[in-house]
This record gives structure tokens, sequence and C-alpha cells, in this order.
């Protein structure tokens, strides 16, 4: 089975493949306080619920990270417990999609296993839209070239700034109101969140595709996708797992 962990600055998403298929998937917050032995027990701790363990069922293991000093536990936690160098997404590493940016190398491994994965699933030309710390737009060309995009502000960390500098206004839980117009304080902030980021997506997507000629397929994915997305026009598809599916596609490419 391959083990593929993509590691973003909130959370931290663990998937399990058996052949093409994800047999099993967990998420978690990032702490990079954890040490490689803190991970092994963890990640050993999950595959254990479904009887799976390190030493009988691991093969191989595949990783994109945009928190460095995670990278590198993930790194000596696969050394050490593996006994096998895993497979990191950088610069070098092959994944079939050309960069057409100007500086390739900034290029978060994030957004490019995000468009990786929605060119080979959905085709193209394309627009991955990424729900996570930040809104990231990840465009991709029909040709499978990864073009570049947009990044706006995240949903929650955008709550909770608004939270931190409003003296009246509390933390609240990120779902559509009953009714868009809010009749208190707290539906009336998530009315302003949940309508106001899928306008945000829209009005992006629109002129994303207005660049690619009109037409573009759209996919959303990210741990906080859930409570947006019904409420986008522009979106096609919805794949929880899509970053993860991407990681799959680099481990058959580099083995």
């Amino acid at each position: 089975m391959l083990l593929a962990v993509e590691v973003g600055n909130s959370q931290t998403v663990i998937g399990v493949f058996n052949g093409d298929e994800l047999a099993q998937h967990w998420r978690v917050n990032t702490d990079s306080r954890r040490t490689a032995d803190e991970l092994a027990l963890l990640f050993q701790g999950f595959m254990a619920f479904e009887n799976l363990s390190f030493s009988r069922n691991v093969h191989g293991v595949v990783i994109s990270s945009v928190v460095p000093v995670m990278t590198e536990r993930l790194r000596e936690m696969t050394t050490r417990y593996f006994h096998f160098p895993p497979i990191v997404v950088e610069p070098g590493t092959r994944t079939g999609m050309a960069i057409r940016m100007d500086n390739p190398r900034e290029v978060g491994a994030d957004r490019l296993v995000n468009a990786l994965a929605g060119y080979c699933g959905y085709g193209g030309p394309g627009i991955v839209v990424d729900f996570g710390t930040a809104t990231s737009f990840d465009v991709y060309s029909g040709k499978g070239e990864f073009i570049g995009g947009a990044i706006a502000p995240g949903v929650v960390s955008s709550m909770e700034a608004l939270s931190a500098r409003g003296a009246q206004l509390p933390t609240v839980e990120l779902r559509p109101p009953r009714s868009p117009i809010g009749r208190s304080t707290v539906e009336a902030m998530q009315s302003g969140a949940v309508y106001g980021f899928a306008g945000q997506v829209d009005r992006i997507v629109e002129e994303l595709t207005g660049e690619l000629g009109g037409h573009a397929v759209v996919i959303a994915t990210g741990g906080l996708a859930d409570a947006i997305v019904e409420q986008c026009r522009r979106i096609d598809h919805h794949d929880p797992w899509l970053t993860l599916k991407g990681l799959r596609i680099v481990w058959d490419r580099n083995t």
C-alpha cells in the first residue's frame, strides 16, 4: 500500500492507497512541534484502527508539504520506520506537468499536485479551487500545463481576523444561516462568510475562465469546501481528496 501525506499550513491530510483506490483517509491539524517519532505514532494509530501497520502494509511514501520543518520530520520518519526514502514533491520531482510560470520554483507543491490531479481526473483546461488556509485557484491548460492562478485570503483565517478585530463580534461556526438576512449577529456573520466567499469564488473563476477562452472545468477541494461549495454557481465537481489522488499520480511517475 502507498502512504500519501499532504501537509498544509493548517491541516495535514493522510491517505492510504491500495493500488489506485484510496482505501482510507484522515485529516489532522498541522503541528510543526511534532517529532518524527510522534508522527510515526500518530500515523500508526490511525492505521491500527483499520488493522493496518507500517511494517506489513506500506511499501511506499509520497509527500507534499508547504511547511519545511514538517517535510524534514516526515523524511526522517520514513527513513527510520520504513527503511527507504520517501518521494517528496519538490523541484526535480517528475510530475509530467510543465510549469509555465515566471519562476517555476516558487509554485507550491500542493498547487502543482492539485493541477495534476485535476487534469488527469477531469481533463482541461481547468481550475482547482482549494479551500485551505488561503483559497487558491490553480489553473492548468488543455495541454496539461500549470499556468498560474490566484490566491485569496482563506475562509477561516478571515473570520478569525474579523472576530479578533471586532470587540463585539463572536467566533462563529462556518455554516449557512437559516436565511441570507441574518436575524442575529451570528447569522449575519455566517451569511457574510458563506455567501461572500461563494461570490468571491464565482467572480474569480469567471475572470480566470475568460482568460482560458471561455471554458474550463472547475474542481473544488480542501478541508473548508463543504460549507461553501453548495452556494457556488461555477463549481463543476467537489473532490475532497483531490490532492491525495495527485500524490498517487506523482508516485506512479517516479517509480
